[in-house]
């Protein structure tokens, strides 16, 4: 009895002692119905309800959406502004895909102060935000999203710069918990369960498109290219005379004159004749049905022949055929080169030492999703790591392990059953986990289009980690030798990795289909000895 009341002390000083913190800016739980303290917005496209409802298996609720096909917007005014400038910066909320995610976002806004006048029932896509973070998947587009909304000092505009090979979307449907930790020296790491995905400088050229501090110089856009430069490297020599035994008429393939019409081939016979066995069927009515024909067969005579009808002799490659005559190539004596035209200094450069942040005084909600069942739960705003840390481990973590025991007994009870769907199921979980590899860049959203292809047709399976393979080791090569490819020729081994998934996936199609067709009566074919020797 006393080790249960210091077991409830313990739990009664440390739940208060979450909500407590000072480096805790904002906290909402949804324990309690959202209506009272959240805005919906009044704008007609948005036309999604949001439920206040229980997670699948659990007893703790969250914000809900509750129809497919649907435009949600949901905003909730801050009591302060929280300022990013002083310190770190931590955003952090869950969100579980009870039904998946095919095709719509779960993302979240926080949402920089509105213009004067401005009231939270007029929250839309629209309102403008410092930060949008969270998941967003439709077709190829698989990622986690970090937008920053930034302000250039030199134009006043605020222009909107993407992180770059941002991390995948978890294609489960657990709960899983996602953090951007916003440094004082500029670094920016997004965690999915706690675990970093990407971390870089936020002010880094090659992680965000466009970059924040933007190109010192910039090509002109007035220069124009002089009628006079030619960009062609070869041309057909002028000098070049097609020879005069070049006959460009002539066929491809000719008539093989040595062949000989093989021994027994009956030229007055039929390849099909009319199935003697076939009747008219009783109901056939010669008004409305039109006169009876038999079907074909196969003539049984030509079984026994080399070949039946008219013989002809076959095809040979005609040794004389040249084609169409081009001229050679040779070097072009007026060739300058790519034409580029002239940088100038950038008017909108400026230098930065930190990016100058927005403070957020709103955090919204606003998706479009072709999925129910989305929900969204424990939404923070902290200045310290170490908080939002506590709160996966109190708040995320014991739901996580629920869920992650379920899904575990459910795979022994499928692959007890089905042993293959157990294989593909482990598959598909490394093939996510290497999709994850930070050094497969811009190949990146190739691979995670090839899996999920191969999760809604299992047969493919072979064929996608062809298509890994491919273009890992593509990428590897590159790594080891160096050099940087031209986009065309990247293009060309993701077509390349592509084209070798559907080609496993149409072998093995085939493969089924024969396998059907041998159980079955076979419809009578042609046969195709006629022009053989």
């Amino acid at each position: 009895m006393k080790s249960l009341l210091w077991l409830l002390l313990a739990i009664a000083c440390f739940v208060p002692g979450l909500h407590a913190s000072d480096d805790l800016k904002f906290y909402e739980s949804f324990d309690e119905d959202f209506k009272r303290t959240w805005t919906l917005s009044e704008n007609k496209e948005y036309t999604g309800v949001w439920k206040h409802e229980k997670s699948e298996g659990h007893d703790d609720y969250g914000l809900l959406v509750s129809e497919k096909a649907r435009k949600y917007a949901i905003v909730k005014e801050l009591d302060e502004p929280v300022d990013l400038k002083d310190g770190a910066t931590v955003l952090q909320y869950e969100v579980r895909l009870q039904e998946g995610l095919e095709c719509g976002g779960a993302y979240i806004k926080f949402l920089r102060p509105q213009d004067a006048g401005w009231t939270p029932k007029e929250f839309d896509n629209e309102s403008p935000y410092t930060i949008m973070f969270g998941p967003d998947k439709c077709g190829a587009t698989n990622k986690v999203h970090f937008i920053l909304r930034h302000k250039n000092p030199k134009t006043g505009n605020f222009v909107e710069h993407h992180l770059q090979h941002p991390p995948s979307v978890p294609y489960d449907k657990l709960t899983h918990v996602y953090t951007a930790i916003l440094k004082p020296d500029n670094e920016l790491s997004i965690l999915i369960d706690g675990e970093e995905k990407k971390k870089t400088n936020i002010l880094s050229k090659d992680d965000f498109e466009p970059p924040i501090v933007p190109l010192k110089t910039i090509p002109d856009p007035d220069d124009k290219k002089p009628e006079d430069w030619d960009e062609r490297e070869k041309i057909s020599d002028p000098d070049a005379k097609k020879p005069e035994d070049w006959d460009e008429d002539a066929p491809m393939e000719i008539d093989d004159e040595d062949a000989v019409k093989p021994e027994g081939w009956l030229d007055d016979e039929p390849e099909e004749i009319d199935d003697p066995e076939a009747t008219k069927p009783e109901d056939w009515d010669d008004e409305e049905d039109g006169e009876f024909e038999a079907p074909k067969i196969e003539n049984p005579k030509c079984q026994e022949a080399p070949g039946c009808g008219e013989w002809k002799r076959p095809k040979k490659k005609n040794p004389a055929y040249k084609g169409k005559w081009r001229a050679p190539l040779i070097d072009n004596p007026n060739y300058k080169g790519i034409w580029k035209p002239r940088e100038i200094d950038n008017p909108e450069y400026f230098e930065l030492d930190s990016p100058n942040y927005e403070p957020i005084a709103a955090i919204g909600i606003e998706i479009w999703t072709m999925q129910d069942g989305i929900l969204f739960d424990n939404i923070l705003v902290a200045s310290s790591e170490k908080v939002a840390a506590s709160y996966r481990d109190a708040k995320w973590k014991p739901k996580f392990d629920v869920e992650k025991e379920k899904e575990k007994q459910k795979a022994e009870e499928s692959s007890g059953s089905d042993g293959l769907k157990g294989f593909q199921k482990v598959v598909f979980d490394y093939l996510y986990k290497a999709a994850d590899l930070p050094f497969l860049g811009e190949h990146r959203s190739k691979v995670l289009e090839l899996i999920e292809k191969a999760e809604k047709q299992p047969n493919l399976t072979v064929g996608i980690l062809i298509s890994i393979v491919v273009i890992f080791l593509s990428l590897f090569f590159r790594l080891i030798f160096g050099g940087k490819k031209p986009a065309a020729k990247a293009k060309a081994e993701s077509k390349e990795a592509t084209n070798a998934a559907e080609s496993s996936n149409n072998q093995e199609i085939t493969d089924d289909k024969e396998e059907k067709d041998g159980d079955a009566v076979a419809a009578p074919r042609r046969r195709n000895t006629r022009r053989d020797d």
